[in-house]
């Protein structure tokens, strides 16, 4: 399953993982657009077996929707590509919420992904087997700033490229710390960025040049969900091929669990478990 599936890097990992024989769970928030992504993989890609899920990920309740579509009609899942994203916008000053009332960037690019891959962990952990993980590929970014946790929704110096990079920091803690409750559970978790500047919609729109290709990503977030040699690999930050260090936020154990305890409160509370 890849999210933020209908344009950019989303649409170019599904592409490829089709391409390698995979059947592709489609995700995007606007159905035409999503319609459009599954009718180009299926003419591009023969015999290519495609489904769609709908949701907007700026609502937890539409996350939890789509989480239990998924459970329902899917026999397995083997990966979770976490990558829908909302980026520093094109309008940076303009603080947007969600629709529970959060700081939209922290929303989509973190809560979103936390409780999509909890409230899919029966089926990512029943679709294990041994030697061959389920595996959960976040995509983060090189762009990371430490999280105030004393202004979390940043309602004080609001500025998009400053949320979105908040945010990408927060989504590697939930890497790490998800990675060591899972240990042994037969389901990985990791995070990457990608490649720098690519050019998607996200990076245009703030006004940024882009500096590569969407390919240049591609490759590297596949790898992460399919290598074999990675099989055992786990709780790790990757700057596209090569394992890096994060920023020196996501080590603090102490920061780490204040907003992991903050996220579970944010998504309800009481999210499923492996088990």
């Amino acid at each position: 399953m890849v999210t933020g599936a209908t344009q950019g890097l989303g649409r170019g990992v599904a592409r490829e993982l089709a391409e390698q024989g995979c059947a592709v769970l489609l995700h995007g928030r606007d159905r035409e657009r999503l319609d459009a992504a599954s009718e180009e993989l299926r003419s591009a890609v023969a015999d290519a077996e495609v489904r769609t899920y709908l949701a907007d990920l700026a609502d937890l309740e539409q996350v939890r929707g789509m989480a239990g579509e998924v459970r329902e009609a899917e026999g397995r899942l083997d990966v979770l590509v976490n990558n829908a994203v909302a980026g520093g916008g094109s309008e940076p000053w303009r603080r947007e919420v969600s629709a529970q009332g959060y700081e939209l960037r922290f929303a989509v690019n973190h809560l979103a992904p936390y409780l999509l891959t909890r409230e899919l962990l029966p089926l990512l952990t029943a679709s294990a087997e041994p030697g061959a993980p389920a595996r959960v590929v976040n995509v983060a970014s090189m762009g990371q700033e430490a999280v105030d946790l004393d202004d979390v929704m940043l309602e004080r110096d609001y500025e998009g490229l400053r949320a979105y990079c908040r945010s990408k920091v927060a989504l590697v803690v939930a890497t790490f710390v998800l990675a060591e409750e899972l240990a042994g559970s037969g389901v990985t978790v990791n995070a990457l960025h990608p490649a720098h500047l690519m050019d998607t919609a996200g990076v245009r729109a703030y006004g940024l040049t882009p500096a590569v290709g969407v390919e240049e990503g591609v490759r590297p977030t596949v790898r992460l969900a399919t290598d074999p040699g990675l099989a055992a690999t786990t709780g790790r930050y990757f700057d596209r091929w090569t394992e890096a260090r994060a920023h020196d936020q996501a080590y603090d154990p102490a920061a780490r669990e204040r907003l992991m305890a903050l996220t579970r409160e944010l998504v309800g509370g009481v999210v499923r478990s492996a088990s």
